[in-house]
């Protein structure tokens, strides 16, 4: 499997359709980003092996290019010195470093070009990492509105306004009853002791009315 093939996978154009199969897409969407963060280290870690052995080939390309370099002056001093055995001996090794050395050279650019190719590749993907992070955020935000909207919608088409009304006039109907009740219960409370009662009492107070009457006239000496 290609360490960026899920770059393809996590384009903007194609994550909607993700989004289509998945039941939770809040927790989809924080899957999807876990995964593509999981690949941008293991990216970097790649990347990072790949420089270190560039640097080792560079490395040993430049000891080989210095090497090179010094045979050739040691070849020049005992060409001097009258030792054109010595002359030899330093031009031979000279060649065998400058075998390394362009062998060296070439593995260093090959690597090195391979390096710069996936440096991109990881900076393309952190890019479109923090896109789509952004985007996880708006969506988010879509999808809890959404579904705040079907709940509201949910719990208004289970709502029966009639039934409610219908339950509010029985209750009426109800407490009607219970206060007809309560007034017939305050009318047989009263009894024929407490009619008595009452007659006697108003007896009373008509005769008091007869007697002031009766005293009124006498002031006025009818």
């Amino acid at each position: 499997m290609s360490l960026f093939k899920r770059l393809k996978d996590l384009t903007l154009s194609n994550i909607n359709a993700l989004l289509d199969k998945a039941e939770d897409p809040v927790k989809m969407l924080d899957q999807y980003l876990r995964d593509m963060e999981e690949d941008i280290r293991d990216a970097s870690d790649a990347i990072a092996k790949q420089i270190a052995v560039t640097k080792k080939f560079e490395a040993q390309y430049r000891e080989a290019e210095a090497m090179v370099q010094k045979r050739q002056e040691d070849a020049v001093k005992a060409i001097n010195a009258g030792r054109d055995d010595l002359a030899r001996r330093a031009l031979e090794d000279k060649k065998n470093h400058e075998t390394r050395m362009n062998e060296y050279k070439a593995q260093f650019e090959t690597h090195s070009a391979t390096s710069e190719k996936l440096k991109r590749q990881l900076a393309d993907m952190r890019n479109e990492f923090d896109k789509l992070k952004a985007r996880r955020d708006t969506l988010v935000a879509r999808a809890n509105a959404a579904k705040a909207t079907k709940q509201v919608h949910d719990l208004l088409g289970g709502f029966d306004n009639r039934s409610a009304r219908h339950g509010f006039d029985r209750m009426e109907e109800k407490v009607a009853s219970l206060e007809a009740k309560a007034e017939a219960s305050k009318e047989l409370s009263r009894g024929p002791s407490a009619s008595l009662d009452d007659e006697l009492a108003s007896l009373d107070e008509g005769s008091a009315v007869d007697d002031e009457l009766a005293a009124l006239k006498r002031q006025l000496g009818k």
